[in-house]
């Protein structure tokens, strides 16, 4: 793994020479008596560094500015994370040895869950150039991190049905639906060798039968070559946009109840039964009155962590390189 980092950031670098900032003496910054080195904000930078060489990596000046702007960010979140672990030290006096055997319950949780042993853990550890006491230190920073958010952003959070009456009023266009259909389709795909003749005739015959009063969902059941064939072709509810334009522009001109034509496109023939239909229209409160709130919490934790960080931040030194 180690390997791997090493050979993606010289292809970084091969592409985009300019990106790796400068550091004094290796040093990224300093929160009060601890110290972000050069190394840290790489480490984390690895870790999404070839997603962004795989998007921008014909693209030099971009993927120099993303790398850039990828290690602000990360610096940002090593300077947050120390902040809010010397706020721990000041404002709680927790012995090691409670802090430990939180920590070890988590390494317990992991050795069951992914490695099967503590040996393994170890080797696999060591395989990725870090060691047992390192990644220990690692999680149990990462431990105190999430206490603390969970004791000063992740509290219980009431949002009041005005603010959830009044989010969606103000973005009601979220909530609408177009058009919709419940349709019943029976799909016979063309040959791939191009004759086409005997697929359009078994089409005509199958909605032959439908006109002298076979059911629809027994013929989609026994000649539908759709993967919704088991369920008698059934498609649901479908909003007419999202639709091929073949299927959308047949749907638009049927009532519910009706069925059409055979259907030809250039892949597939089809034969459509429109179920049911429903105008245009918004999701009332009642349906979406859940997923609002959970917008409205999510939002309002941002606001109470960003509020918090700001005023750590004014509280600590941090000195930047």
């Amino acid at each position: 793994m180690r390997y791997c980092w090493i050979i993606l950031t010289m292809a970084v670098l091969l592409v985009a020479p300019s990106v790796a900032p400068a550091a004094v003496n290796g040093i990224s910054a300093v929160v009060s008596d601890s110290v972000i080195t050069q190394d840290d904000v790489e480490a984390l930078t690895a870790q999404t560094a070839d997603v962004i060489l795989r998007d921008y990596r014909r693209q030099p000046e971009l993927l120099e500015k993303k790398m850039i702007e990828s290690r602000k960010e990360n610096l940002k979140q090593l300077i947050n994370r120390k902040m809010i672990l010397q706020e721990f030290k000041t404002a709680f006096h927790v012995p090691e040895e409670v802090i430990d055997k939180d920590v070890e319950r988590i390494i317990q949780v992991e050795i069951r869950n992914t490695y099967g042993s503590r040996m393994k853990m170890i080797k696999t550890l060591q395989a990725r150039g870090t060691t047992y006491e390192r990644y220990k230190q690692t999680l149990k920073e990462r431990f105190l991190v999430d206490q603390m958010r969970q004791a000063n952003v992740t509290s219980e959070i009431i949002i009041s049905p005005f603010k959830i009456e009044t989010y969606y009023k103000s973005h009601l266009e979220e909530f609408k639906l177009d058009d919709q259909v419940k349709l019943r389709i029976i799909v016979l795909n063309r040959p791939r060798n191009g004759e086409t003749n005997s697929v359009r005739a078994q089409a005509e015959e199958i909605l032959s039968q439908l006109n002298a009063g076979a059911s629809f969902s027994d013929m989609a059941a026994t000649y539908s070559q759709g993967s919704q064939k088991g369920e008698g072709g059934d498609w649901g509810w479908q909003e007419r946009k999202v639709l091929r334009q073949e299927l959308a522009d047949a749907a638009a001109k049927l009532k519910a109840g009706e069925r059409s034509g055979v259907i030809e496109t250039p892949d597939s023939y089809y034969l459509m039964l429109v179920e049911e239909v429903k105008p245009a229209h918004y999701k009332p409160l009642t349906e979406v009155r859940e997923q609002v709130e959970k917008t409205l919490e999510v939002a309002e934790r941002r606001r109470i962590e960003k509020e918090w960080l700001a005023n750590l931040e004014k509280k600590t030194f941090i000195r930047y390189f």
